[in-house]
């Protein structure tokens, strides 16, 4: 890397020496994300003010080819933030306005750094709705989100981030300055570029503006928390309650471990487990009209009780509702709080969950393993949280990587795929060829050599060290 004292030079220029920082604290802290217990600290990070100021930083890196990764809250699981071969960090937490709620066209114009979670609570100050709802979403940012396409809880209903996204402001690593899109609700022209953002895990370019479609806030909602005697048959009653005509606006599954776990992390949450209940189901379902709600309601308990469950907890307050809520959103907080742990972002056509779900346990009853499952049962999507505990660290570093390759041979083997919604990053890059064959590969490969002719832009993610 050529990082010389010119290259700082001229960086510093663009920023001003406020807000350029080679202090050890400082690069600790942007060296880190939630990714397991890994530290990548940059040799600098620069907090940029706005486009221009990206686009200069990026000329300058692309002339002087330094690794520069752009670093949002750190709040993945993936390790895509981190800069592996150190460089500049860019941290984008300066660009955190949200720009204009166009009321009547339904969309928001947000930068990247605008919190999800504000954005959210901002457009439904005007009876408007960004349905997606990561489990972070009170601390991860707009930009990241879709970085990484993330999803969420509500996501089998509404749909991920780019279901949302019309169009992009994006620093290309060359310094260039594009909008990938229109400001519209349908367009065919050209190749969707603004889609080829989504998901690209900052490899592509840097998005300092975003356009993003809203619709209309729904008044009601019915929760509903449903105990199951055995874990697969939770994940089997995930596709029945859609054959039966329903589609809930959450549904979420969480093994005995990750309740247990949450309810002694989190205060102030109560909920009565038997020792014999093995997963739970929690259940949504919103709309405009609470007669309708109480039906589809209903239906769902027809369903449900053609299985082994206990009794059905219905939230009957909102109290109880960010209860029940609070404690889906804590269940990945509870689990790094046990152990050292690797998460896996599974996701498969629900149907095939039971087997998944059954896969996973003898996978790692075979490497000697435990796991922690949970997430979106509703879109097939399912958090293999992997701990450590008093496993070896031979063994952590040998066998648990055998056994994921094996889940995630079982994931495509069953018609799914590596990621849900946390992307590839660092910690998957290796997998990728059970995903995908070498000619694939060779294209993503040759994609991101369009947009990154000298591959400064977060390198060392997605692509797997060999091909």
């Amino acid at each position: 890397m050529n990082f010389n004292t010119e290259a700082f030079q001229k960086l510093t220029a663009i920023v001003g020496e406020n807000y350029i920082f080679t202090d050890a604290e400082t690069l600790l802290h942007f060296g880190h994300d939630e990714t397991e217990d890994l530290s990548f600290p940059p040799q600098v990070v620069i907090k940029p003010a706005n486009t221009q100021e990206i686009s200069e930083i990026l000329k300058v890196a692309n002339q002087y080819k330094i690794p520069t990764t752009p670093i949002g809250a750190r709040t993945g699981l993936s390790g895509g933030s981190l800069s592996i071969y150190g460089g500049i960090g860019l941290s984008l937490e300066r660009l955190n306005k949200i720009l204009e709620i166009d009321e009547n066209n339904l969309q928001v114009i947000v930068e990247p750094a605008v919190i999800t979670q504000v954005l959210r609570e901002a457009v439904a100050e005007k009876g408007l709705f960004y349905p997606v709802d990561p489990s972070s979403m009170g601390s991860c940012w707009i930009g990241g989100n879709i970085a990484e396409n993330s999803g969420g809880a509500r996501a089998v209903k509404y749909g991920v981030t780019k279901d949302y996204v019309l169009n992009l402001e994006v620093v290309l690593p060359t310094g260039d300055i594009i909008w990938t899109g229109a400001n519209t609700l349908k367009n065919s022209t050209g190749y969707n570029l603004t889609q080829l953002m989504v998901g690209s895990e900052g490899t592509l370019g840097v998005i300092t503006k975003i356009v993003l479609k809203l619709i209309p806030q729904n008044k009601h909602n019915v929760l509903l928390l449903v105990p199951f005697y055995k874990a697969e048959q939770a994940c089997e009653a995930v596709s029945a309650i859609f054959r039966a005509g329903i589609v809930p606006s959450a549904l979420e599954f969480m093994e005995r471990d990750a309740i247990d776990w949450t309810v002694k992390f989190l205060d102030g949450i109560s909920v009565d487990i038997k020792p014999e209940h093995q997963a739970h189901l929690l259940i949504e379902v919103d709309g405009n009209y609470p007669e309708i709600l109480m039906i589809e309601a209903e239906k769902i308990l027809e369903v449900v009780e053609q299985f082994d469950i206990d009794e059905v907890l219905f939230a009957d307050t909102e109290e109880q509702k960010n209860a029940l809520w609070r404690m889906r959103r804590g269940v990945g907080e509870a689990v790094k709080s046990n152990s050292i742990y690797k998460e896996e972002d599974t996701v498969v056509p629900r149907y095939e969950l039971p087997i998944l779900l059954k896969g996973i346990k003898e996978i790692g009853n075979k490497y000697g393993f435990r796991s922690v499952c949970y997430g979106h049962a509703g879109d097939g999507n399912l958090h293999v949280n992997i701990i450590k505990e008093n496993m070896s660290d031979d063994n952590w570093q040998i066998e648990v990587p055998k056994g994921i390759r094996e889940i995630f041979e079982l994931t495509v083997a069953l018609k799914g795929t590596l990621s849900g919604e946390h992307g590839i990053g660092l910690v998957q890059k290796n997998y990728m060829d059970i995903a995908f064959g070498k000619v694939h590969l060779e294209l993503l490969e040759r994609i991101k050599a369009i947009f990154d002719p000298n591959n400064i832009l977060n390198p060392g993610k997605i692509f797997p060290d060999e091909l």
